[in-house]
């Protein structure tokens, strides 16, 4: 009995040990924006700048990629970011 016990409490260990060596795939998603101000510039060209304010969820997500799209009058942007894999020491 003992045996069986000590048996399986090795199993566990074993597989949260190597569970945690895993490498954990990096993480993409959106930037959590919180305020946004847009500035128009000169007259012409139009020149619009927008100022987006947040905060990320953590020091090691950072700002990947900025897309922008116009449609007719429209301005799409779209704030991407990237986290690598692993832990991340706050």
């Amino acid at each position: 009995m003992n045996k069986k016990i000590l048996l399986l409490g090795l199993i566990m260990l074993i597989t949260i040990f190597t569970a945690g060596c895993l490498s954990i795939l990096p993480t993409t998603g959106l930037a959590p924006v919180e305020e946004i101000e847009i500035v128009i510039l000169e007259p012409f060209p139009v020149q619009v700048q927008v100022i987006a304010r947040g905060n990320l969820p953590d020091p090691c997500t950072e700002i990947s990629e900025v897309l922008q799209e116009i449609e007719e009058n429209t301005f799409f942007v779209t704030i991407k970011t990237y986290r690598p894999p692993g832990p991340c020491i706050q």
